[in-house]
């Protein structure tokens, strides 16, 4: 029976937007980058001009010291706290941890596929206390490949020892990781924690880590 499950990291199994509001709150104080009477505006800008991490982080921050008329702060100090200290405000979605252990002490082999920048998402993978639990983990930057490319899923089956068809993929995102999973001959399992968001390509479609190990169960009936 094959037992190799693959996942995203952002929003998959790191609650990103919560830990991005943590984050943009404890920089906003730490730095007293605004008063406190523009700390929610300055928060709701990040989040929106962040745009759900499909924006780099230089231009977030170029755009908000000219929105609030920082000048004591520069774009690059911002940054490489951005860099070094988002981690340590990660946290998984309600049910990861004892998913994610109970998969493994059934005999499944994990992996993580993430797109992004490395050691940047390995840090806040790490983060969540996991890694023990994960026989590779693949990061876009470190191997020179992204999702939904199907090279980088043909990769992580090569360090897994196993092929596409064998493989169940869980990710948010509809392109690049169910059409670019299924592109690569991966079952899908797409994930959102809203119930009225979904995927009509994804194989399966869950929005609580409690529904995970029947939807795998069910996929792995179609696994030869």
């Amino acid at each position: 029976m094959p037992n190799i499950i693959l996942f995203d990291l952002d929003q998959t199994l790191l609650d990103r937007n919560t830990s991005l509001i943590k984050f943009v709150e404890w920089q906003v104080n730490f730095f007293q980058l605004v008063s406190q009477e523009n700390k929610q505006a300055f928060i709701t800008r990040f989040i929106e001009l962040d745009n759900n991490g499909s924006v780099c982080k230089d231009l977030v921050y170029s755009q908000l010291l000219e929105d609030f008329n920082i000048k004591n702060f520069s774009v690059e100090s911002l940054l490489e706290s951005y860099i070094n200290d988002f981690n340590k405000f990660c946290r998984p979605f309600e049910k990861v941890p004892e998913t994610i252990q109970n998969l493994y002490n059934k005999g499944y082999k994990l992996g993580l596929v993430s797109n992004g920048k490395s050691p940047f998402q390995e840090n806040n993978f790490y983060a969540l206390g996991l890694k023990e639990f994960f026989s590779t983990i693949i990061v876009s930057e470190a191997v020179g490949m992204r999702k939904p490319h199907r090279q980088i899923f043909e990769y992580a089956c090569k360090e897994l020892g196993c092929t596409p068809n064998e493989c169940i993929f869980v990710g948010d995102n509809h392109k690049a990781d169910i059409e670019g999973a299924n592109n690569a001959g991966m079952k899908t399992i797409f994930f959102h924690p809203d119930p009225s968001i979904c995927s009509t390509v994804a194989d399966k479609r869950i929005h609580h880590y409690d529904q995970l190990e029947p939807a795998i169960n069910t996929l792995e009936d179609f696994i030869l």
